[in-house]
């Protein structure tokens, strides 16, 4: 199903077999629901708000309204990897925080700031809303709702866990390639307030690992997360002896690069709207290829 959009209103073309119909707009909301996967609580929310209208042959849903962003915009460069009327997916760089986190003192723009700064030189008056968060020193691909359709479908499928990540990293020493399976719970270190570890009355935390390059003093590895615990990748690799290079907090040697060697590689969603399966690569930023080349040296 394609759509145009037009200022506010998003144009849908369902076809005679609904224009036709004796009622029209019982006829559209169960279209909306059964054949188009609308949910329900923004269904109710167009109705009762008038967001619903026949236009000839066309139905309109009020799915654009001008909303407030919710923060101030701050203009950075931003590498946009995806975008259309519903979704956005953009470059988190490595060292910027997703959304402010109320620090006194704190002046540094976040992600959110930037993406504020994106709508607004496109014109749009959107709420920015992420869907899933990075570490600061974690670089990568962070997925963003453009409008209430999005955010409640996006929101669904990641407590559901159909947003998969994957992520590629450079651990300290060598790491055995019969490890594939990380499956050891997380909790907070009562003796350090921004750490995290393993620990029996933690949450259930699960990591994917695949070994993929052994050099002389570190392992190249690609992970996938099966739950999304508070720095769970660094928390299990550093727990098994392998810390991430440069993850100073956990263990890990800044010689080669002055943050965690972690970089989210892959995105991948089911589009809210179409049902189509988007699979978003990020491109490795200059350290991580630095990096790789150093290690490539010294093997």
């Amino acid at each position: 199903m394609t759509w145009t959009r037009r200022g506010q209103w998003l144009e849908l073309t369902p076809g005679k077999g609904l224009t036709g119909a004796e009622d029209r707009d019982q006829a559209a909301a169960a279209w909306l629901l059964d054949t188009l996967g609308m949910p329900d609580k923004l269904l109710k929310q167009l109705q009762a708000n008038k967001g619903l209208e026949w236009k000839g042959d066309r139905l309109r849903l009020a799915l654009f309204p001008v909303q407030p962003v919710g923060i101030d915009p701050v203009w950075r460069e931003l590498p946009v990897l995806f975008e259309d009327d519903f979704c956005l997916v953009v470059h988190k760089p490595s060292g910027m925080n997703i959304h402010p986190d109320g620090r006194k003192g704190e002046t540094e723009p976040t992600l959110d700031h930037v993406v504020a700064a994106h709508y607004q030189m496109q014109g749009e008056d959107i709420a920015v809303r992420h869907i899933h968060r990075l570490d600061q020193f974690t670089s990568g691909p962070v997925l963003y709702a453009k409008n209430d359709w999005a955010q409640l479908k996006l929101d669904e499928d990641m407590r559901h866990k159909r947003i998969a990540r994957s992520y590629v990293a450079f651990a300290q020493g060598r790491v055995s390639s019969e490890l594939r399976v990380i499956d050891l719970p997380i909790g907070k270190d009562r003796h350090h307030k921004q750490r995290r570890r393993v620990s029996p009355t933690g949450q259930t935390a699960v990591t994917h690992v695949r070994v993929e390059e052994v050099f002389k003093q570190a392992t190249l590895v690609r992970l996938e997360l099966e739950t999304g615990r508070t720095h769970q990748i660094r928390v299990h690799l550093s727990h098994l002896g392998h810390p991430l290079l440069g993850d100073a907090l956990y263990g890990g040697s800044p010689a080669l690069i002055n943050r965690q060697a972690l970089h989210g590689e892959k995105l991948a969603f089911t589009h809210p709207f179409t049902g189509e399966r988007i699979e978003i690569t990020d491109p490795w930023p200059n350290d991580m290829q630095h990096l790789y080349a150093k290690l490539s040296m010294r093997h």
